[in-house]
């Protein structure tokens, strides 16, 4: 029996809906949604109006106690866009509902600005941070992002402008489909819009200048977009370290011995279904940790501020594990190895003779790959030009049964 609908509703209102809607919404018994969307829908509501408890699980559990009676829900737009129709069927069979929904704020951008809504990079920023736009931010790319608030486009123009990329096109995009609709457009380092609505969507056309802090596709970036003490993975370690790794949609990485963080935050960069947690001990380093991940738009890596193996008790099950520094520590490999998923990925670099003693052991023990990695720089030799060799790096690879 489908007793939940949930219908999306956009500024247009009730002659934006559909005759099967406006039934869902005047034959329920509840109504749920939030104080705009009820006022939207009020003349037709005849059951129980209920406005969206904080926090919102609440109202999820709200939802969910009157299964079997007719209950409508009301969201914006697509409710199975960064709405509330993916977070109720996490919990509901979705053949108990019945879905209407209406044009996202996207599409309706999208229609406004004449742009191909599948080469755009939507994105919701809506009680997340900024800093989250921060990988997408190359020259040529367009960018729709949802904001929280009337104050969410001048802090992007903020973010843009100290990231260099200040001569972007911000357009801000109010009330779409209603009486209120406003469309206006400014140059991001001179942005000075006053009166935003709180309901809006930005369109970012990015332009780099000189300078600009872009993010490379590519695992191995550049040590200098890192904050560090000098205890960072190479760039060219990193990359060959990442691709070890191997990292596969929604998996979760321990990084033990986190040092800057650039391990665990190029993973995360690889795609946005990733996720990592930054296992460091010393508190200055974990500091930069997060600045790092901020920076670098990874700003939900998670940080455990304490030393392997003790900081490692009650994480999440890793499917992969990136050993650094600390792996000579007692109990650290028995530790990593007892919490990896079966078929996870383990990979640990050794520069000192003493932690590739430990990687040969393991190596003789459990099977795996070693590799030796050895790096060298062109340098100045006096009047000339000559290598400079990095210390040479034994990686160990092995595959959980």
């Amino acid at each position: 029996m489908r007793w939940l609908s949930i219908v999306g509703i956009g500024e247009d209102g009730l002659p934006g809906l559909g005759e099967a809607a406006k039934a869902a919404i005047a034959e329920a018994e509840v109504v749920f949604g939030g104080a705009r969307h009820l006022e939207l829908a009020g003349s037709i509501i005849t059951g129980e109006a209920r406005q969206w408890l904080s926090p919102f699980s609440d109202s999820v559990d709200a939802v969910l106690a009157l299964a079997g009676r007719k209950v409508c829900v009301l969201a914006s737009g697509d409710p199975f866009h960064y709405g509330v129709g993916a977070t109720l069927c996490r919990k509901l069979d979705p053949s108990l509902l019945a879905v209407f929904s209406h044009l996202s704020s996207f599409s309706l951008a999208a229609g406004r600005l004449g742009w191909a809504l599948q080469d755009v990079v939507t994105m919701s920023l809506h009680g997340r941070p900024l800093d989250l736009v921060r990988p997408h931010l190359h020259p040529g790319t367009r960018i729709l992002a949802l904001t929280s608030d009337e104050h969410g486009p001048a802090a992007l123009a903020q973010l843009l402008t100290e990231a260099g990329f200040g001569i972007s096109i911000i357009t801000v995009l109010e009330a779409l489909g209603g009486p209120d609709e406003v469309v206006r457009s400014q140059v991001a380092m001179h942005f000075a819009l006053e009166n935003i609505n709180p309901l809006n969507i930005c369109a970012i056309s990015v332009v780099a200048l000189p300078g600009a802090r872009v993010l490379p596709l590519t695992p191995g970036l550049d040590e200098a977009l890192f904050e560090h003490d000098g205890q960072i993975t190479k760039r060219e370690v990193r990359a060959l370290t990442l691709s070890a790794l191997a990292p596969r949609r929604g998996e979760l990485l321990w990084d033990i011995g986190a040092g800057s963080g650039s391990i665990g935050i190029e993973w995360m960069l690889a795609d946005p279904s990733l996720k990592a947690i930054a296992i460091e001990s010393n508190p200055e380093r974990s500091q930069r940790i997060l600045l790092n991940a901020k920076a670098l738009g990874v700003p939900d890596l998670t940080l455990i501020h304490g030393a392997a193996p003790q900081a490692l008790a009650g994480l999440e099950p890793p499917h992969a594990i990136f050993v650094g520094g600390g792996g000579s520590q007692p109990g650290v490999f028995e530790a990593a190895i007892a919490a990896l998923r079966p078929g996870g990925r383990m990979v640990a670099n050794a520069v000192t003779l003493e932690m590739e003693a430990l990687l040969l052991a393991r190596h003789a023990e459990l099977g795996g790959t070693l590799t030796r990695i050895e790096i060298a720089r062109a340098d100045a030799v006096g009047a000339m030009t000559g290598w400079r060799p990095a210390m040479p790096i034994t990686q160990w690879a092995w595959t959980k049964p």
